[in-house]
């Protein structure tokens, strides 16, 4: 019994040294995957932000600058024969400035991280009144409706839902062609809100052959896909092209 006593016990010791070996190699594997794990979310985290920032860069500047361009040009063509035109689209491109300047320091604000974001009011729903007016003075006609009750809703949804229509309105200003209108329904309902930009131009289809184009259109999805929403676009038929987005809202 003793000498099987003296045999067993430097194998069982053998055994338990190996067993907590195992656990320390198991636990550094867990250490090691769970801070993989967290790199990885922190990268994610690092582009979709920057994916966000994008999106609101291309919308801010690529609607002041076509509505200055817009207006540079039609403030050439009457400077001689209409100063007064020519000085309204002078103080047009002015405001679009101010404007741009504003959103891309509030940006700028939060790329560098001192919370500047917050500091200023977001778009939301409550400014397409202005924006219907900015499109009109870059000579596109906007007949806004509005069906449904309007109602507070999260910041999110109420800044991505005026992007979206403010990137509609753009491209429909860029390509609809002269003497082009729109249209723009935005929809109250109890779960979701629903948002239609069409207009009546030249088929603004073609030009979402181009890059610039085709980022504001897949800015849009983006928008759309985090809101967990869906979107739609395309020629209207007949001629035109639309853009419609439905948004869940949901309960309080």
């Amino acid at each position: 019994m003793g000498v099987l006593l003296i045999l067993t016990f430097p194998w069982l010791v053998g055994v338990e040294s190996r067993r907590r070996e195992q656990r320390a190699l198991d636990l550094e594997a867990r250490a090691i995957r769970a801070e993989m794990s967290g790199e990885q979310d922190t990268a994610e985290a690092v582009r979709n932000e920057r994916a966000r920032i994008a999106r609101e860069l291309h919308d801010v500047v690529a609607h002041e600058m076509t509505v200055m361009t817009i207006q540079a040009s039609a403030a050439e063509r009457v400077l001689d024969n209409d100063p007064r035109s020519a000085r309204h689209a002078l103080e047009a491109i002015e405001a679009a400035g101010r404007r741009g300047l504003t959103e891309m320091r509030r940006l700028l604000g939060l790329l560098r991280e001192t919370g500047d974001l917050e500091l200023g009011p977001q778009s939301g729903l409550d400014s397409l009144e202005s924006l219907v007016h900015q499109m009109g003075v870059a000579g596109l006609p906007v007949e806004m409706r509005i069906e449904g009750t309007p109602r507070d809703l999260p910041a999110g949804i109420d800044l991505n839902a005026f992007r979206i229509v403010q990137e509609s309105l753009t491209n429909t200003t860029r390509h609809a062609g002269p003497g082009a209108t729109a249209n723009l329904l935005v929809t109250y309902r109890v779960d979701e809100l629903d948002i239609e930009v069409s207009d009546d131009g030249r088929g603004a289809a073609e030009s979402l052959v181009s890059s610039e184009a085709g980022h504001g259109l897949m800015g849009m999805e983006e928008r759309v896909s985090l809101l967990d929403g869906s979107l739609s676009a395309g020629p209207r038929v007949g001629g035109g092209y639309r853009v419609h987005a439905t948004i869940p809202i949901p309960r309080q």
